[in-house]
């Protein structure tokens, strides 16, 4: 017998004649009850929380994001090739993703996308590398990521964001939830950023139309 047939058999004797497992509870919350602008207003404080800029932006998105570059001084972003002309800025070098390996990642100053959803409760950013989102390594290796986050895709709770994924068939794609950023602790609880990603998060929250 091998190991495989051994861990399988003792596993199969373990559970012999165990009780059926019961009915998994669902009475949790499923629909929220926020307003709209509560909802965003939610949104913005749970992601300020994990110590990410949030900002409301009101006019160019791109603007907006030149001066998030400027006070970080971060001087090129790497975007999807899908990434909407008008969010990209004018005084920075813009480069397109197109497959570039991670030595080359890792020597620019950041990253801008947009994203597919956005959870209020949790302050969560859905990713589903979408054409405006672009690969998932342009957001884990650069320093900086900039994601661009409007109203309407914001939910206030998970199982009314993993609804919307379901509706519009994306619920087979490599999906990524984003709560902050990248952050770990040690067994002393003393917290590092950027191990696992960017060290630094800026969502931009606009009002335009995506």
């Amino acid at each position: 017998m091998s190991a495989r047939d051994e861990i399988l058999a003792r596993v199969a004797e373990a559970i012999d004649g165990a009780a059926a497992v019961a009915e998994v509870d669902r009475s949790y919350r499923r629909t929220g009850s926020l307003t709209d602008a509560e909802r965003v207003a939610r949104f913005c404080e749970r992601v300020g929380e994990y110590q990410a800029d949030v900002r409301r932006v009101e006019g160019p998105i791109a603007e907006a994001v030149e001066a998030v570059c400027a006070e970080r001084g971060v001087e090129s972003l790497v975007v999807p090739p899908a990434l909407p002309a008008a969010w990209r800025p004018r005084n920075v070098e813009v480069v397109e993703d197109d497959g570039l390996e991670p030595r080359t990642l890792d020597e620019l100053g950041g990253a801008l996308t947009g994203c597919t959803a956005a959870i209020a409760e949790t302050g969560t950013i859905v990713l589903t590398a979408a054409p405006h989102e672009g690969r998932r390594a342009i957001t884990l290796v650069p320093d900086l990521h900039i994601c661009v986050v409007d109203e309407t895709q914001i939910y206030e709770l998970l199982p009314e964001a993993l609804a919307a994924l379901h509706r519009a068939g994306l619920e087979r794609r490599p999906i990524t939830f984003i709560s902050g950023p990248s952050a770990t602790s040690d067994i002393e609880l003393s917290r590092v950023e950027g191990v696992h990603g960017p060290r630094q998060l800026t969502v931009l929250i606009t009002k335009e139309q995506l």
